[in-house]
């Protein structure tokens, strides 16, 4: 069976929870459940914290996992590597310090930064030559400057209302663009294929829906044009044979100009519908 690694609570579990059940795997139902059988699928489900899934599918102890790309990097487990990026979860890491008192990374230069991703900052502080004193912490990293065991900080940011609040300024690069990923270990699992065929079914679904609508014959070229599909729409004749009915998957995030290019042209009875799961 493969087994699979899951988040057990966080921001990332509910998510992660959803889009398995959406590939046609059955998960727990209690959330007090560690360990489940999907027999019918040959998979189990591990439920771990999210910051230990990288260490026990890098190690081989489990076949693939679902954890953050922060995550997975800050653990700086060998064995452990990102097959899939899953587009949930995302979140930016910046720095942030005193207002006025750093502007460049170089700044940071024997100072102490307090981070909740000791593995993440060191690697990336390294890499760009500076040298600080990490002071590991488990949360709530904006108070440390206030609380005096810090100069800076290292968290994630999403508005930056928080750090500010905290009396704090982002400064300097963008340490990393995370998002939830699928990891998996230093060998190629058997029933990994399946497993990733499911769930790029399930972001497709995600982010295409399908259109439906009826076009005189002349504007199909205009049609397609407006709205031209993954491959090629799929174009059908109707019972007036100056009228062709016409199907198309269209990206959902910009579906209402699409219907309106669509009509424009000269295209009616528009119908937009969901898209619960695919292969391509």
């Amino acid at each position: 069976m493969l087994r699979i690694a899951v988040p057990n609570k966080g921001s990332l579990a509910d998510t992660a929870h959803a889009m398995l059940s959406e590939a046609g795997y059955t998960g727990r139902r209690d959330p007090k459940d560690l360990h489940v059988i999907d027999p019918v699928n040959g998979v189990e489900f591990f439920y771990l914290r999210p910051k230990d899934i990288a260490t026990y599918v890098g190690s081989g102890a489990l076949d693939v996992g679902i954890t953050g790309r922060d995550l997975l990097l800050d653990a700086r487990m060998p064995g452990a590597r990102e097959i899939e990026a899953l587009g949930f979860g995302g979140s930016t890491f910046r720095f942030a310090g005193p207002p006025g008192r750093f502007t460049d990374l170089k700044d940071l230069d024997g100072c102490r930064v307090a981070t909740a991703y000791p593995g993440l900052v060191d690697a990336y502080l390294d890499e760009h030559g500076v040298a600080v004193d990490l002071v590991p912490l488990d949360g709530a990293v904006e108070s440390a400057v206030e609380l005096g065991v810090a100069d800076a900080v290292a968290d994630v940011v999403s508005t930056g209302t928080t750090l500010r609040q905290a009396g704090l300024e982002i400064f300097g690069p963008v340490l990393l663009e995370s998002d939830a990923v699928l990891i998996t270990g230093p060998q190629e699992p058997e029933g990994l294929d399946t497993l990733l065929r499911r769930l790029r079914g399930v972001l497709v679904a995600r982010q295409y829906v399908l259109i439906d609508y009826d076009l005189p014959v002349e504007l199909i070229d205009e049609a397609i044009a407006v709205a031209p599909g993954i491959e090629s729409p799929t174009i059908s004749p109707l019972r007036d044979p100056a009228w062709v009915a016409v199907r198309v998957m269209s990206p959902r995030k910009n579906v209402n100009q699409v219907m309106d290019g669509l009509y424009a042209i000269g295209a009616r009875a528009i119908l937009v519908t969901e898209i619960h799961n695919a292969r391509l």
